[in-house]
């Protein structure tokens, strides 16, 4: 009992920490969190809208608490006759933040199936690389928060029913089955660990017809829980041919799984729709609250690079390896790589081509792209 209360007590000082859930210090008046590793490219895919709809009608609904602060309260939610309870770990409900954690291993299991790898449900990656991805800081309390986020992730319970021929079948998991941290260094942080995936996300991520997502990398940087929560939203509905989309503010809470009154739901709502118009810190999307409809519309580029579903559901499976990363970096005169990346993919759409080599294609596209712009100012 005393590890686990130890434990919950490091959670609770993370959870006033801005660095691994959000918080806004008050001296940071930046709607976003610093870039702690400015020399990271990473690219980013969410694999939630890939599981299997009779698995998880749950989609309709959130999984993961806005709460920056240890949430015991359990959840139900119901839809069309399916249903979904999620009941907390010791240290509470897996947070927004801690999700970060999945969509790190799924991209790798995206980034091992585009270079013709095989995967497996588990993984072993450095727990470094884990921090620096997901914009994380490499702190002592940095490790801490993995070592916590992990905890929550495996013992947050997910109790769902499943209708299958007619029959009823109740299923009961959690984020991860399992974790290990391979090596610690004497001051006993992780060098490595092992994340086992449950069944339902390994399977999503193997289905050949799942429909894979990419995130910004900016989507690491966003400060406020809900403010994430509303791009995963948008993220969703707007990837499509309907480029606007409209959700009642009732309807949004239950999404967002937002607790509040809906008085204070509409506060923060429009608090971030004001922010967001005046540093438009939120990625690929603009936010307007008229009354009570919040209308979601993609940016420009967005909506080019997502004009066609079919060829850019293609397209974002296209992945680069960190070999043509690091090949890419020598060519790009100083320009970030995730713009750079950015824009051979809008370039793709627009020719309506997928590459062969996508190394060699991005790598010539960068070479190209400084001659005709020159060096990074």
């Amino acid at each position: 009992m005393g590890k686990i209360a130890n434990l919950v007590d490091v959670v609770c000082d993370i959870a006033k920490c801005p660095t691994m859930v959000g918080n806004t210090a008050k001296k940071d008046i930046s709607p976003l969190l610093p870039m702690r590793h400015p020399q990271r490219d990473f690219f980013v895919c969410d694999i939630f809208d890939a599981a299997p709809k009779s698995d998880m009608a749950s989609m309709e609904h959130p999984l993961f608490t806005l709460s920056t602060k240890p949430d015991m309260t359990p959840r139900r939610y119901e839809h069309n006759g399916n249903w979904l309870e999620l009941n907390p770990s010791y240290l509470g409900l897996a947070t927004v933040f801690d999700r970060d954690i999945l969509i790190y291993c799924i991209s790798q299991c995206m980034a091992a199936l585009n270079e013709g790898r095989q995967i497996s449900r588990t993984m072993r990656m450095s727990a470094h690389d884990l921090l620096v991805a997901t914009n994380r800081t490499t702190s002592d309390k940095g490790y801490a928060g993995l070592k916590a986020a992990l905890e929550r992730l495996r013992n947050t319970s997910l109790q769902t029913n499943i209708t299958k021929d007619g029959k009823e079948v109740l299923r009961g998991f959690g984020f991860i089955e399992a974790y290990e941290i391979v090596r610690e260094t004497r001051e006993g942080r992780m060098q490595a660990l092992e994340i086992t995936l449950s069944d339902w996300i390994f399977d999503a991520i193997d289905a050949k017809d799942g429909k894979i997502l990419t995130l910004s990398p900016q989507y690491f940087h966003l400060r406020k829980p809900l403010e994430r929560r509303l791009y995963e939203i948008a993220r969703k509905s707007c990837g499509s041919k309907n480029s606007v989309w409209r959700y009642r503010l009732d309807t949004l809470q239950k999404k967002t799984g937002s607790l509040s009154t809906a008085k204070e739901f509409r506060r923060m709502v429009k608090t971030i729709v004001e922010a967001n118009k005046e540093s438009r810190h939120i990625p690929d999307y603009s936010f307007e609250l008229d009354d009570d409809v919040l209308v979601i519309r993609p940016s420009s580029n967005f909506t080019r690079i997502y004009q066609e579903p079919e060829l850019i559901s293609t397209i974002d499976r296209v992945q680069i390896s960190t070999k043509g990363y690091e090949t890419a970096r020598k060519f790009a005169g100083g320009w970030a790589l995730g713009f750079l990346e950015t824009e051979w993919r809008m370039m793709l759409s627009n020719r309506k081509s997928i590459p062969e080599n996508a190394n060699g294609s991005f790598i010539g596209f960068v070479k190209n792209f400084v001659r005709k712009n020159g060096t990074a100012r």
